[in-house]
């Protein structure tokens, strides 16, 4: 351990996954994940059932963190915390153990915005990935974001468009609910699709002006579809899983390509990095490296673990505000709503 290391304790409880991880430097030492799955059986998110299982789970999983990373709460150079955006009760548990650990402490708060972690997962140190140049596109990609972002620094962002409706990871999981698969569905979308004929069935994209995002038309016409279909046959989702499943994301999948092709022209950049919990789709991944050889872009896509919510891409977004000296008061709020 190096006597110019900065040890970064990070903490994110943004949604249901209470996350604790310890980077030294850029480089991440433990990366703790405790899920809920209490949530299953409500086919969503319930924001208290949620903030009660934070309150249960941080201690435990930053002693865990501690633990793994073979270091002790006395060498923490800097506590990261997501500040927002997400569910306002998840985030004030996060926010208050980390005020309250680093008062006790004497060492620096550092308020994270969720969003821009996603981004900056790409700068964590890891030996088979690249790490993008400035400036370059992210396309963020989660349950509750969609957006292409021109990244031109570590603190500068510009969003080119976003989602006016839902986020793509409501569409997989909204669309994966009326097939009636189980909470969260994306995954056995993504799962059924891998087997399926993607042009079994036709859905028209939205036309939405610029590089904004729609999905709720989407959504809708899928419903109708389903239920069109079931009155005909009420046996057609078991015996056409896969065709459907596969014809749905390649839909999706299609509405991001497009909408990346044209904020490339639009901007000239051509390094594209992606974050966010739905990057973790197979079919995404492939549309990617796929497009990568057809235009010529540099693409980037970051270590499975860093793709859904984790600590660790807090506390890379944590180091870097710390060597600027971005450091926040015990003042500093929780925000549900939080720009870029």
């Amino acid at each position: 351990m190096s006597p110019d290391s900065k040890y970064i304790l990070a903490i994110e409880s943004s949604c249901d996954d209470t996350s604790a991880a310890i980077l030294e430097n850029t480089k991440v030492l433990s990366n703790i994940v405790a899920r809920q799955e209490i949530h299953e059986e409500y086919g969503g998110v319930v924001p208290e059932l949620a903030s009660r299982a934070h309150q249960q789970n941080i201690v435990p999983v930053v002693d865990i963190a501690l633990k793994k990373a073979n270091i002790t709460k006395d060498m923490l150079s800097a506590i990261a915390f997501t500040q927002g955006p997400g569910l306002m009760g998840s985030l004030l548990v996060g926010g208050s153990f980390a005020k309250s650990l680093a008062l006790a402490l004497n060492i620096p708060l550092i308020a994270v915005n969720h969003m821009q972690a996603h981004i900056l997962a790409h700068f964590i140190d890891e030996a088979e990935y690249d790490k993008p140049d400035f400036p370059f596109l992210a396309l963020t990609i989660s349950g509750g974001h969609t957006q292409i972002v021109q990244v031109n620094s570590f603190f500068e962002f510009k969003i080119l468009g976003e989602t006016t409706d839902d986020a793509v990871g409501e569409a997989f999981d909204k669309t994966a609910k009326i097939l009636g698969f189980s909470y969260p569905g994306g995954p056995f979308i993504d799962k059924y699709a891998q087997k399926g004929n993607p042009k079994a069935y036709t859905f028209t994209k939205p036309k939405v002006e610029g590089l904004d995002f729609s999905f709720s038309g989407l959504k809708t016409q899928i419903l109708y579809f389903i239920q069109k279909k079931t009155q005909e046959n009420p046996n057609f989702i078991e015996e056409n899983k896969a065709d459907i499943c596969a014809s749905i994301q390649y839909t999706i999948i299609r509405i991001l390509m497009d909408k990346l092709q044209v904020a490339v022209l639009q901007t000239g950049i051509k390094q594209i990095a992606i974050g966010g919990g739905v990057s973790a789709n197979s079919g995404i991944r492939k549309a990617l490296k796929e497009t990568e050889k057809k235009y010529g872009w540099k693409t980037f896509i970051p270590k499975f673990e860093y793709t859904t919510d984790n600590a660790a891409m807090i506390g890379i977004v944590g180091y870097y505000k710390f060597m600027e000296s971005f450091f926040s008061d015990s003042s500093v709020v929780s925000k549900a709503r939080i720009e870029l």
